[in-house]
């Protein structure tokens, strides 16, 4: 009998690859969406039949219990939240209630529903914000700086917390910064590799930035994913930091990504001062020497790889629309 597995956030740039990784290891795969959400399923669009999507939401406590009831996972992957740093400066109480609180909603229903599940709570490197130690670890202090951060404090030590107090098998991943085609247009990488498909194409003449200087350790997140499933196929819940242990900064992205189509970024980059956050958090970057020891796991997709990846993917998109809407308004 094959595996079951559950994944919150189905429908996002992470749950999409894991989904096909655990199809590609004969899962059973269930997914939970929300009804109200702006999402839409086109990154799960080609996999669509092999899902059983359910609908629910993290601040519903009886949907969770409901939804673990009737799928029976063996694993649970909490990866739904209000993701994006940003928008939790303007939605504070918001991101405390999906990001903070819904997982302990998750944790509780596993508890009443079936302890014996494996549970992984996707964590953030944000949770080390203003840290001083370079690079971060397991065991680095956190200093969280936005309330999506704080949030994801919470949602760290909850899920500790269980495991301690009632025995659950649930671990977290710290996961640094991890990019794909797939990534949300509002995350800084994803406008870079869209605002310089724009550019290449003529349908745009600049591209508005924020922090150029802040610097983040770029994974794949294909690559992360595969570190989360073999998180839950430790042989005890654990906690892990995963991250290539190189960083870059905004510009470097930006100068990589323009480069790829043959400009100067220079040129186009403008800085918004509107696009710079509250408080910002300067350098990260992690050790994952811990996941290597234990589980064996290494990332594959470097950062320039990463950067031209995302740009043609863009490239192609944007060429692809362009060309159709020319053919739709031509005589």
């Amino acid at each position: 009998m094959s595996r079951r597995a559950l994944i919150t956030g189905i429908t996002g740039q992470d749950g999409a690859y894991l989904a096909r990784l655990l199809l590609e290891r004969g899962y059973e795969v269930h997914g939970m969406v929300r009804r109200s959400s702006s999402d839409r399923c086109e990154r799960i669009a080609e996999i669509r039949d092999r899902l059983h999507l359910h609908p629910g939401d993290l601040i519903d406590q009886s949907a969770l219990t409901r939804i673990l009831a009737k799928c029976q996972p063996q694993e649970v992957y909490n990866l739904a939240a209000q993701t994006y740093v940003g928008a939790s400066f303007s939605q504070p109480t918001m991101t405390a209630e999906f990001t903070a609180l819904g997982v302990t909603r998750m944790l509780e229903a596993v508890r009443q529903v079936d302890p014996s599940i494996r549970f992984l709570q996707a964590s953030s490197s944000e949770v080390f914000g203003g840290t001083q130690e370079d690079p971060q670890n397991e065991k680095t202090p956190f200093w969280p700086r936005s309330p999506y951060a704080v949030a994801k404090v919470y949602a760290y030590w909850i899920t500790v917390n269980y495991r301690e107090s009632y025995g659950l098998f649930a671990s977290n991943a710290i996961m640094f910064n991890h990019e794909s085609p797939w990534r949300g247009s509002e995350f800084v990488t994803r406008r870079i590799s869209q605002g310089v498909a724009k550019i290449k194409l003529g349908l745009a003449d600049c591209l508005e930035l924020g922090n150029l200087d802040a610097q983040r350790d770029w994974g794949f997140a294909g690559d992360f994913v595969d570190a989360m499933w073999r998180i839950l196929q430790a042989d005890t819940p654990d906690d892990f930091v995963i991250a290539t242990g190189v960083r870059h900064s905004v510009r470097a992205f930006a100068e990589r990504a323009f480069a790829r189509v043959g400009l100067d970024w220079e040129k186009y980059v403008r800085v918004d001062p509107a696009r710079l956050r509250p408080v910002d958090v300067p350098s990260l970057r992690g050790d994952a020497s811990k996941a290597q020891r234990v589980l064996g796991w290494r990332p594959t997709v470097t950062f320039e790889p990463l950067v031209d990846m995302m740009v043609d993917a863009d490239l192609a998109a944007l060429s692809r629309e362009h060309s159709l809407s020319h053919r739709e308004q031509s005589p």
